[in-house]
């Protein structure tokens, strides 16, 4: 057995894992999303477009996610648009992540300078995506890590209204996914994008429990 078979072999398996632990993701977001609709659809605009927003975010990233790897063995055109796409998500996720925080926790002047901030950083990241990832993927991997922990810069307006509870799932989130990007940029490791897989589907559960448990239960006056 030739060592490119096995190559392919595994390339093949751990492809097919990667499109099903996200595909796994994109289910679990819709049903996320129709639970904080339920939940949350009467509390007022501001309530319901961080729910849409926030949800809506986190579905395109697991629906990309699970398009990209279920396309890798096409033509390259094809994968470089789906993974353009799948990376592209990313940004979106993590300003969608900010949203629920900003508009409904913080509030006031300083949650729109926060949302303006976040959303103007995932349009950039979005422009370096396409015309510069492929020369420069590392950047593009702490490009996302920055712009999600910036959240420290915030903790103390957070703490005038969610709990320190709240900001430890907050945290927690964080770590996973900065776990997880560990895993990805080592490509020696066998298997390591299904464990990034699976780390971002645990650092958006933590910050999914954060959102729906600590912010959308609040009132804005």
């Amino acid at each position: 057995m030739s060592t490119e078979y096995v190559y392919k072999s595994t390339k093949k398996i751990e492809e097919i894992l990667n499109a099903i632990t996200h595909g796994v993701g994109t289910l679990l977001a819709v049903i996320g999303l129709v639970a904080m609709l339920y939940y949350g659809y009467d509390k007022g605009i501001l309530h319901l477009t961080s729910i849409i927003v926030y949800g809506v975010s986190m579905i395109l990233l697991y629906l990309a996610s699970t398009l990209y790897h279920s396309f890798s063995f096409c033509s390259q055109k094809v994968q470089s648009v789906f993974k353009c796409i799948d990376h592209s998500a990313i940004y979106l996720l993590i300003a969608g992540n900010y949203t629920p925080f900003a508009l409904i926790a913080l509030y006031g002047t300083l949650g729109w300078a926060v949302f303006g901030v976040v959303w103007g950083l995932a349009l950039a990241g979005i422009v370096f995506q396409i015309f510069f990832y492929n020369r420069f993927r590392v950047i593009g991997t702490i490009c996302y890590l920055v712009m999600g922990w910036l959240a420290v810069t915030i903790v103390n307006p957070l703490l005038n209204t969610l709990s320190v509870e709240a900001i430890w799932w907050l945290v927690a989130g964080g770590v996973l996914y900065s776990i997880g990007a560990i895993f990805y940029l080592i490509r020696k490791i066998p298997y390591n994008h299904v464990i990034w897989h699976v780390f971002v589907i645990l650092g958006s559960a933590a910050h999914f429990i954060t959102i729906y448990c600590y912010v959308l239960p609040l009132s804005i006056d």
